[in-house]
């Protein structure tokens, strides 16, 4: 069975509230633009997931509630603590535990998320901010077998694409 991972990092977030705990930074304007960007893409594209894992940030939370918007069956996110500000390896066993989804988008950090996008693709693709990896950066990849059996250089590049690229759904 083939199956498809999204990777995203959160849309730009807002530094405005110096006392906001980093864990509680909502998104500012242009992250609020971007997120259904990424969801109207991914809809567009077919890259649907059916499964959605969110770092428990509240940046992520609603980077994931402005792409859901523009999906027409979104899956309920997990919310997970473990993802927030995850290393590459700690995403890996979330993806690993995915068993039962098709398509499995996980929302989470740099340089946990970008790193890992790096690691999986077999070839990365040929995109001039791939390796910045900048907010909003959506990677998506096709694996064969079970997610277990996931692993580094084993992923094949569907597409990749960040929100300055998108045109607005409205």
């Amino acid at each position: 069975m083939t199956r498809t991972l999204i990777l995203i990092r959160h849309t730009k977030s807002d530094w405005g509230d110096a006392g906001l705990s980093d864990h509680d930074r909502p998104l500012n304007g242009r992250g609020q633009l971007s997120a259904p960007r990424i969801g109207h893409w991914l809809a567009r594209t077919g890259h649907t997931p059916d499964m959605a894992m969110i770092s428990s940030a509240r940046r992520t939370q609603e980077t994931w509630a402005g792409i859901a918007g523009q999906l027409e069956n979104p899956p309920d996110p997990i919310i997970s603590h473990g993802l927030y500000n995850a290393a590459p390896a700690d995403l890996l066993t979330a993806i690993r535990s995915a068993e039962d989804a098709r398509t499995l988008a996980i929302v989470a950090h740099n340089p946990g998320i970008g790193s890992l996008a790096w690691s999986l693709c077999a070839m990365p693709p040929d995109h001039p901010k791939f390796g910045l990896y900048p907010t909003g950066a959506t990677l998506v990849l096709s694996f064969r077998g079970a997610w277990a059996e996931v692993a580094p250089g084993r992923g094949r590049v569907l597409d990749f694409v960040v929100p300055r690229e998108l045109p607005d759904p409205g």
